[in-house]
Formats: C-alpha cells, sequence, structure tokens
C-alpha cells in the first residue's frame, strides 16, 4: 500500500534535506551548530555545499551575488572570503561545470557529466557551418595557449581577437572559444577573481585519477538521480530531473533502478497529481525552525512547480521584466520563515552609504503574527553580514510598514 504524507510533511521533509531547521543563536545571523561558524567555518560551508550537490553562480549583484545566499540561509552570517578561498582560490575541492546552470560542484562529480560535456560536443561541433568548425584555428591557438600559459583570465590572453564583439553577451572571440571547450570539457577553471573566470585546461586543473574516471553515462545519470533524491527528500521525478537538468526518459529509467534497490519508495504527497518518491534517509521533522532569505538560485526554488506544489508560492524573477511592469521588485527574494514561505522582499545593498535599502516588502496571505519581527532580526543580521551600518525601507508592499515598526525606522515614499 502507497504511504500518504500531507504537503506539510513533505515541506518539513524537503527543508530538513537541504539543510534547514537549526535555531538561530542569541548572536544575530549565527545558527547553532556542532560546532559554531566563527570556529570552523570551513567545516559549515563544506557541509552545506556537500549536502546540496552543488551551489549555481550567477553574476547579479544587488543584494548579494547569488551564490552566497544558499549560505547564508542555511547557517547565518559566515565569512564569504572562507567560501572564496574553497571555491575560487584555485584547484582544489571544487570545480565549475554546467550542472545545473553554472555552478560549484566538488571535484570527484565532474566525471558524471562527461556524458553531457559528449553531448554538447555533438550538438555544437558537429555542424559543418557552426561557430565551433568555423573556428577550428582559433581553438587549436586557444589550447596551445593555455598549455604555455596555464590558468589564466580571458582578458589576459593575447589574440587580435581578444576583443568584445561576440554574440554571447558581447564576448570576444577568445572568450566564446574558452566558453565551448569548457561545455566539451577540455577546458575547466582554476578559480575565479572578482568573480572572473581562470580558464586552463583540464589537465592543469583536475587530479589524473578524476580525468582518468570513466562513467558509463547510464550509471553517471543514475547517480545523479540519487543526488538528487538525497537533496530534495521527497519528490517527483520531474523534481529530481530538474536538479541536473536530466532529460525525462534517463530520469525514469533512473528512477526505477533506485527504487528496486529500496533507496527510494513511492508515496503520495496530498496534492500532488504525479506520483512522489522519498528517500529512505530522509528526515521527517516535527517542525522546523528557520528564518531566511532564499536566493532565486536556492536549490529550494529552483524548480518552480515544485516551488508551488511545496509552498504554495508562484514566485517569478522580475530583473528582465520591465520596470513598470514589475510587481514585486528588481530582485526580490523570499522569505522563508520556519515551513512556510511567507513574503518577498526586495533589498539593495548601498554600499557607498553602508545601507540596506529595503526597497519593497510583501506578505503572502495567512502570514504568522511574528513575521515583521522575525523578518526585521533577519535584516539586522544580513545588514551586518554584508558589513552595512542601518537599514531604509521604502513604503512600498503590503509588509513594508510592519517591517519599518519593528526595525524603528521611518519608512521612506514609494520611489
Amino acid at each position: 500500500m502507497v504511504e500518504r504524507i500531507s504537503v506539510r510533511q513533505a515541506r518539513r521533509i524537503a527543508l530538513a534535506a537541504q539543510g534547514f531547521g537549526t535555531r538561530m543563536t542569541a548572536a544575530a545571523g549565527i545558527r547553532s551548530t556542532e560546532h559554531t561558524i566563527a570556529q570552523r567555518p570551513e567545516r559549515a560551508i563544506n557541509r552545506t555545499i556537500g549536502r546540496l550537490g552543488l551551489v549555481q553562480l550567477d553574476s547579479v549583484n544587488v543584494f548579494e551575488r547569488s551564490h552566497y545566499l544558499p549560505l547564508f540561509a542555511r547557517i547565518g552570517a559566515y565569512d564569504r572570503a572562507e567560501f572564496d578561498r574553497l571555491a575560487f582560490s584555485g584547484p582544489g575541492d571544487y570545480v565549475e561545470y554546467w550542472a545545473h546552470q553554472a555552478a560549484i560542484i566538488p571535484v570527484p562529480s565532474w566525471p558524471l557529466f562527461r556524458w553531457r560535456m559528449a553531448e554538447l560536443r555533438e550538438r555544437y561541433g558537429s555542424t559543418a557551418d557552426g561557430w565551433v568548425a568555423s573556428n577550428q584555428p582559433m581553438l587549436d591557438w586557444l589550447r596551445a595557449e593555455l598549455l604555455h600559459t596555464g590558468p589564466i583570465p580571458a582578458r589576459k590572453i593575447e589574440h587580435d581577437a581578444n576583443r568584445r564583439s561576440g554574440s554571447w553577451w558581447g564576448w570576444s572571440e577568445v572568450k566564446t572559444g574558452l566558453e565551448y571547450l569548457f561545455l566539451f570539457g577540455e577546458v575547466s577553471t582554476a578559480g575565479r577573481t572578482r568573480f572572473e573566470r581562470h580558464y586552463g585546461l583540464a589537465e592543469q586543473v583536475l587530479p589524473r585519477h578524476i580525468l582518468d574516471t570513466e562513467v558509463p553515462r547510464e550509471d553517471a545519470i543514475r547517480e545523479l538521480m540519487r543526488a538528487a533524491a538525497r537533496a530534495h527528500g521527497v519528490g517527483t521525478r520531474d523534481d529530481f530531473a530538474d536538479y541536473f537538468r536530466l532529460k525525462r526518459a534517463p530520469a525514469e529509467a533512473a528512477l526505477h533502478d533506485l527504487v528496486d534497490a529500496g533507496e527510494l519508495v513511492q508515496v503520495s504527497v496530498q496534492g500532488w497529481e504525479s506520483p512522489a518518491y522519498l528517500h529512505r534517509d530522509a528526515r521527517t521533522p516535527r517542525t522546523i525552525s528557520a528564518t531566511a532569505l532564499l536566493s532565486p538560485f536556492d536549490p529550494v526554488l529552483w524548480y518552480r512547480p515544485r516551488a508551488e506544489r511545496l509552498f504554495d508560492f508562484h514566485y517569478r524573477i522580475e530583473i528582465y521584466t520591465p520596470a513598470a511592469k514589475r510587481v514585486f521588485g528588481y530582485y526580490s527574494l523570499p522569505i522563508l520563515i520556519d515551513d512556510r514561505v511567507v513574503g518577498r522582499i526586495d533589498l539593495k545593498s548601498d554600499r557607498q552609504n553602508r545601507v540596506l535599502r529595503v526597497q519593497s516588502a510583501w506578505s503572502e496571505p495567512d502570514t504568522p503574527p511574528d513575521t515583521a519581527a522575525r523578518t526585521a532580526e533577519l535584516l539586522r543580521s544580513a545588514a551586518h553580514w554584508q558589513g552595512l551600518e542601518s537599514l531604509a525601507v521604502t513604503d512600498r508592499g503590503t509588509l513594508a510598514r510592519a517591517i519599518a515598526g519593528e526595525l524603528g525606522v521611518v519608512t521612506a515614499l514609494k520611489s
């Protein structure tokens, strides 16, 4: 008989699997863990990335770049320089690849994407009149140049074609070539400086045993589905498949393998039309204690249909929406309190004036009575984490005035 679980149980399972649930300590922005983050930041960061399996990268920097936010949501204020050291300071425990989108992944996960590298080479490299076929001399030159220089930012490569004229976001031909080689797995990243990639040949970046590891496509997809299921706790086939952007047919085959192996158990979640699957190691906590800002690129929100099923929360990022048509703001962040998404808030770090600006704040229906108070405390923590000295609130949105009252500030008029 298929076990039935409620949506609220599913939310708690999902949030626990994603690393939420520990209580905030008295020190604002620091979550209680086995060891305090201040004492062992590397351990807390590594443990969180290990639980998630990847961290999506994004260059938008209004409040803070997105890849710093999932850790802040789960472990509170932490040293971003420590994250940079672990993720971007050169060959180490992490490397970049297109895992969901561009993402940091543990180095041992890199061979699991060889099939994707091969598929991308087939897609972009086999077209006779495509960019890759038309620019083989450039690609050969880049391979030789990286062999000579070692890892290097694209802008430092001396070539006549290294000018912003390409069709990809104004990329130069050199940058375009490097990105293709990155997709194909020939080139990898040896860190970043001020978010600028340092490109190197894969053999200059990755250990030999990683380069020599060949994982058959079917086995790799099964392993990625296994990791996705563990990170979800409970979910549908499409939920799991989206985590690493897998196609439905191979994801379905891998799902059946995991069910047959006893790693997943089919369950029925109240209100979900598709079958759901519970990971055998998933916890079902009685409560979730959390107060967090969620990045638009947090794994909890990646797959919007899942977010709507779990939280009854419709979310769309409005970066690319004309200002006059935006509903909630340029970069609104969902607010998680315990096991509910209770609102969204558009934040901007005004570093010149050292002010965290709340540009709008909106509540969802039936929010808990302590929403404004807990959000205000979260904002104080966020400002401290960002090195900002004060907060300002614009009177826009159903939650703005209540937050301003809790912060003890006067709201500014709508801009």
